[in-house]
């Protein structure tokens, strides 16, 4: 296999933690047909407020993906009845997302699929350890430039 580094091993070291992180959780999910991608979207959709359903760029904002990404996924979920698209009460063209019964069962187990596997994952850090990283994550985080704006799709 093929890998290509940055010029700083810290942030090398990084992404390959996050990556490993991830397809462990991923891997979690999978074994109950779940992934990352289908949490964070039901974890957004539950997060919205009641009387305030999700358009899709809505969505794809929150997740900070691609349209075509959030459409795919939301096609998906809806085949597999945990979302439905709900007409736009003012905007025709509109149509928002909201979680089905079966969506909201589903993520209540992702949550708790996702929280286990975590917590498998970061048992070797003591409190403070924790404490530590999450302060150094914040410093770290916090000493980067926000990004420009990226140019509308299309």
């Amino acid at each position: 296999m093929v890998e290509t580094r940055s010029s700083d091993v810290l942030v090398d070291d990084l992404f390959r933690t996050t990556v490993r992180l991830r397809t462990y959780v991923d891997a979690q999910l999978r074994g109950h047909g779940l992934s990352v991608p289908r949490l964070r979207l039901l974890r957004a959709l539950a997060a919205a407020p009641a009387d305030e359903p999700l358009r899709m760029r809505d969505l794809g904002e929150a997740l900070n993906v691609a349209a075509r990404t959030v459409t795919s996924l939301v096609d998906a979920l809806e085949r597999d009845g945990l979302v439905e698209r709900v007409r736009h009460p003012t905007d025709r063209r509109a149509y928002l997302l909201a979680l089905t019964d079966l969506g909201r069962t589903t993520h209540a187990r992702a949550e708790d699929i996702d929280r286990a596997a975590l917590a498998t994952a970061t048992r070797a850090l003591s409190a403070k350890q924790r404490a530590l990283l999450l302060d150094l994550l914040a410093v770290l985080r916090d000493s980067v430039p926000d990004a420009p704006p990226s140019p509308p799709e299309g």
